[in-house]
């Protein structure tokens, strides 16, 4: 039976360090520092996250700031706020919450952006500094997985991780974080997709496995190996009728089956969730010690 990655409490101690970093950081210059979250319409799930995003914020000395904006809102209107939150100095770290309606183009949006305060990781200059190894924002998620490798004593040096999903918030950015020549990286990673062919040839051969395809109990236990680490980075709701609110949050991996042949794996929810969250958190105090410089 797999050792079950608690995110919880791997998430509170990076919280803590951020915590006393940050309060090293306002005793030193008064800089406090600021993470504005724009949230575009009323997705639920979005504004569940935006909350704890805000409620982590404010717990560790952060000033978080609120954007909300309506449904329809326009581009230029959009882009009129993420000038003003460019132009503020109290303002460290801005994260625009995705997905953002149809109308309005993510990658054009993400790139209005100042680099210097993306901590979301996807304005393309950030994407280019992680790709040529020497990064200053790291997407949160692909962030939080490599701690929760690291710091379960399973290292990706000299593994081979497979990462099923290439989306550009986590499968192409842990791909290739996990891969730079680094103590906490140095695999050998291979990316499956959706025009991979016979995808379980290839996850049996992980010593890691990143599932985040955004399949509910996508990966089952004949697409793994015994001894698997697995990562799941997938959050789904399942029909159930026993629960109370007639569904259950299941992951991108059969987590009941899986777990019988791995070494360790992260639930759903409780695993990556939580060090996204605490990772975002990491990259505004980054921003904000950036910005005293």
């Amino acid at each position: 039976m797999a050792k079950i990655i608690d995110g919880k409490s791997i998430s509170a101690q990076v919280r803590n360090e951020v915590h006393i970093a940050t309060s090293a950081l306002t005793k030193e210059t008064g800089i406090v520092p600021g993470l504005a979250v724009v949230l575009v319409g009323d997705n639920p799930a979005s504004q569940v996250y935006v909350r704890n995003k805000q409620k982590a914020a404010k717990e560790i000395e952060m000033n978080p700031i609120d954007i909300k904006l309506p449904e329809d809102v326009s581009s230029s209107i959009l882009k009129s706020k993420l000038d003003q939150l460019n132009n503020d100095d109290s303002v460290h770290g801005i994260l625009v919450q995705l997905p953002l309606p149809g109308h309005l183009d993510e990658k054009s949006i993400i790139r209005l952006i100042n680099p210097m305060k993306d901590v979301d990781g996807l304005h393309p200059e950030n994407v280019g500094l992680m790709l040529g190894g020497t990064p200053r924002f790291v997407p949160a998620t692909p962030l939080g997985i490599q701690q929760l490798l690291i710091r379960t004593d399973n290292s990706p040096s000299g593994k081979h991780v497979v990462v099923c999903g290439r989306s550009d918030i986590v499968g192409k950015p842990v791909a290739s974080l996990l891969l730079q020549k680094d103590t906490a990286a140095n695999a050998t990673v291979t990316i499956c997709h959706t025009g991979t062919a016979d995808m379980g040839v290839i996850t049996r051969q992980a010593d890691i496995l990143i599932a985040a395809v955004g399949r509910p109990e996508f990966i089952t236990a004949d697409m793994v190996s015994a001894g698997v680490v697995v990562i799941d980075v997938g959050i789904n709701r399942k029909t159930d009728p026993s629960s109370k609110r007639g569904y259950r949050l299941v992951g991108d991996v059969d987590y009941v089956n899986v777990s019988e042949k791995a070494s360790a794996i992260t639930p759903v929810p409780g695993g990556v969730g939580p060090m996204t969250i605490a990772m975002l958190l990491f990259n505004t105090m980054t921003a904000a010690k950036l910005s005293a410089n």
